[in-house]
């Protein structure tokens, strides 16, 4: 199955891939995906964010696993996981909303024509500064309320659903509106139902899910369960537009080298200065996060020069043939 962010490319030249080198993106077997692969994980209320990270690693067995967006102790639900070098990609998913179910109680039984109109304050732009348990530093900073709806209330308690920038505080939003409304609110339960583009109806993973099919790949060799666990990162970019490179460009860009016009073969429609973009092989792995510097018209015109400033090497050097050459510093 084809990533969305690799259709309806522009094409800019024409090369030819070979198979002796690199791996399709949706062909790796699970050894590569320990060191390019995504988990969705349902996060269990108790552990710390670091603490279910450091248990996915003694599961998998694998030094380096990343998380994106931390989850306080008591908060369950998504929390995407980034194994290997796939850690790297992990920044991209806080450019994205994030979706909570909270529930908390109310010190007052406002009308529901006056906890309508409060929560009218909380849309759009609003001002926070994190509580004072935070482990940011504690200044006033502004963040976007996408979303505010009550999903159910009974008496004072209080269930919202909050689609939100990342980075809001959900539990400093209730008390915050307990302040408006007079004597207070707290909140309760939290759960994060939605990380940009991934939700919790797209099969979420219990650590216990996780070892179970870990044993079974180890003990048996059957990755059947694993395979449906672990994710191409490549999953986690799909809201980006794309660039994709010559063979011979790959290990150039791995290596700190900045994509000339040359070794461009398609880009995605559209592209505008200062869009970032996933940068990837024909085979659709992806090499690197850049941004680009150029138009769509700029880049289909030119004939030389540099298209895109790489943020992000993500794949690691010497996966593809060395096609270039330093030059020597005369002394």
């Amino acid at each position: 199955m084809s990533l969305p962010q690799l259709q309806n490319l522009v094409v800019i030249d024409q090369d030819i891939t070979n198979d002796q080198y690199g791996v399709y993106y949706d062909k790796r077997t699970i050894q590569d995906l320990l060191n390019y692969g995504l988990i969705l994980l349902d996060k269990p209320p108790g552990p710390t964010s670091h603490e279910t990270v450091a248990w996915a690693k003694r599961i998998l067995k694998i030094p380096k696993i990343g998380h994106s967006g931390t989850l306080d102790p008591q908060v369950s639900g998504v929390l995407p996981l980034g194994l290997g070098e796939a850690t790297k990609a992990l920044g991209v998913l806080l450019m994205g909303p994030k979706e909570y179910y909270g529930l908390g109680r109310l010190h007052i039984l406002p009308s529901r024509e006056k906890l309508q109109d409060v929560l009218e304050l909380f849309r759009g732009e609003i001002f926070q500064k994190p509580p004072q348990r935070s482990s940011v530093l504690r200044r006033t900073r502004t963040r976007h309320i996408y979303e505010l709806e009550i999903i159910e209330q009974k008496e004072r308690l209080l269930m919202l659903r909050i689609l939100c920038e990342a980075g809001t505080y959900i539990r400093k939003l209730y008390y915050d509106i307990g302040e408006i409304l007079g004597p207070g609110a707290t909140m309760i339960e939290l759960r994060r139902s939605r990380v940009h583009q991934f939700n919790e109806n797209q099969n979420l993973v219990t650590l216990h899910e996780l070892a179970d099919a870990h044993a079974d790949w180890q003990e048996k060799n059957d990755d059947t369960k694993l395979y449906k666990m672990i994710l191409p990162i490549e999953y986690a970019l799909t809201e980006l537009k794309s660039v994709v490179i010559r063979d011979s460009a790959v290990d150039a860009l791995c290596h700190g080298a900045q994509l000339a016009i040359p070794g461009i073969l398609q880009i995605s429609a559209g592209i505008s200065k200062g869009d970032p973009v996933g940068v990837y092989t024909q085979k659709g792995e992806v090499v690197a996060l850049a941004e680009s510097i150029l138009s769509e018209y700029e880049i289909k015109e030119a004939t030389k020069g540099y298209a895109f400033q790489t943020r992000r090497i993500i794949m690691a050097p010497n996966t593809y043939p060395k096609n270039w050459r330093t030059k020597k510093v005369e002394q």
